[in-house]
């Protein structure tokens, strides 16, 4: 994730950043720099979902699905997690609210010591699951937003599903819960963002991660409606813009994008323009972010326990969580996982030539869907050719 607030407002130190490094304590808001023996885990607890979303990564719908880990495998994976000591586990989906043990699972995962966080569409939740996620342990709940009411309506294939999602996010608030809006650019609804950001602000919302179109799953049918790239580059601008006029208005809003780690490094050309007292320490902390994070600081667990580098990446297995722990498949020698983790010693065309691919990697997904090759060039990536060169 590239955290526009804490790059452009200063909200995050590379003092900070170095003290918590590795630490199982880091705050929320530091783990982006964290180092990658402990992966952040996102965890697709079951296919299964309420809706069917146009731009589904695991193509989820509304059946069962065999084959899901059991509760009791489950508990096993966890307690892996807790002993090698990840930093997060994020229950996602499919819906994980369809799964019924999925609360006392994150209640579990707390009492572990590992830091449970919720990805939902917000459409199952009221005051009384707000509360009991709470008393779990869950520390965040990301729902998705995919544009103002029609347009959320159009993607989430069911009408009502808008209010419902912010209903959602409205019971978290209420219950204490923390919140945030994720919400997946493309060219059919990026005019809704305007109207997103203002509903955070509006709502006192304390998070927005906006995030860029990958092609896989269903979203991989998708490709005709990614922006271009110099939609993109207004996006970008407006997020930029964005960020500061609310951090001068005082709004408390955490505002991150992920899924383009080029967005880090425009960030990067726009603060030595403007903002040149922060280049510096803005330039080292996205050398510890590291770029796309695919098999090195993030890592994916689908319902059948199968490791892959992240949750994009389905068709690669790294091995599965039944058969081994999570931690000898994550230090295993994989030859995928070891070049992702050299990975600008392998990207070619554009990102190759880039001074700052260390920076950023591009992602490989979005590369193989267009070029049929992991390590050529991100086709979303939208930089300059001055803003990829040093000075």
């Amino acid at each position: 994730m590239i955290g526009f607030t804490k790059l452009l407002c200063g909200t995050a130190t590379v003092s900070e950043a170095v003290k918590f490094r590795g630490r199982v304590d880091a705050p929320p808001q530091l783990l982006q720099f964290s180092d990658d023996s402990r992966p952040l885990v996102v965890w697709n607890v079951t296919n299964r979902c309420n809706l069917r979303c146009q731009h589904c990564y695991i193509e989820a719908e509304d059946r069962a699905y065999g084959g899901e880990l059991t509760t009791q495998e489950a508990r096993a994976f966890m307690a892996d997690l807790a002993a090698m000591k990840v930093p997060v586990l994020l229950f996602s989906g499919g819906e994980p609210l369809v799964r019924k043990d999925v609360i006392a699972l994150g209640a579990e995962a707390a009492e572990l010591g590992l830091r449970p966080v919720l990805s939902s569409n917000g459409t199952l939740i009221d005051d009384a699951v707000a509360a009991r996620l709470r008393e779990a342990g869950f520390q965040y709940v990301g729902i998705s937003i995919d544009g103002a009411p029609a347009t959320h309506d159009r993607f989430r294939n069911q009408p009502g599903s808008f209010a419902r999602a912010l209903e959602g996010i409205r019971a978290c608030l209420r219950q204490g819960l923390k919140t945030g809006v994720r919400f997946t650019v493309n060219r059919a609804n990026q005019q809704d963002l305007p109207e997103i950001l203002e509903l955070v602000a509006r709502e006192n919302i304390p998070r927005f991660c906006m995030y860029h179109l990958v092609y896989a799953g269903r979203g991989q049918e998708m490709v005709e409606l990614d922006t271009s790239l110099e939609e993109k580059r207004a996006v970008l601008e407006l997020l930029v813009e964005q960020t500061l006029a609310l951090h001068e208005r005082g709004v408390e809003v955490e505002v991150l994008t992920t899924d383009n780690h080029a967005d880090g490094l425009y960030l990067s050309h726009y603060i030595r323009q403007h903002l040149p007292e922060r280049a510096g320490e803005v330039e080292q902390l996205l050398q510890m972010h590291g770029g796309c994070s695919a098999g090195t600081k993030f890592a994916n667990v689908d319902p059948r326990g199968n490791v892959h580098p992240c949750q994009f990446w389905q068709d690669y297995t790294l091995g599965n969580v039944r058969e081994q722990p999570f931690s000898r498949i994550w230090t295993s020698d994989d030859p995928l996982l070891v070049k992702l983790r050299r990975k600008a010693d392998y990207v070619q065309g554009q990102c190759g030539a880039c001074d700052f691919k260390r920076l950023c990697g591009g992602c490989r997904i979005r590369a193989r869907a267009v070029y049929g090759d992991i390590w050529a060039e991100d086709p979303a990536c939208y930089l300059r050719a001055e803003e990829k060169q040093r000075g």
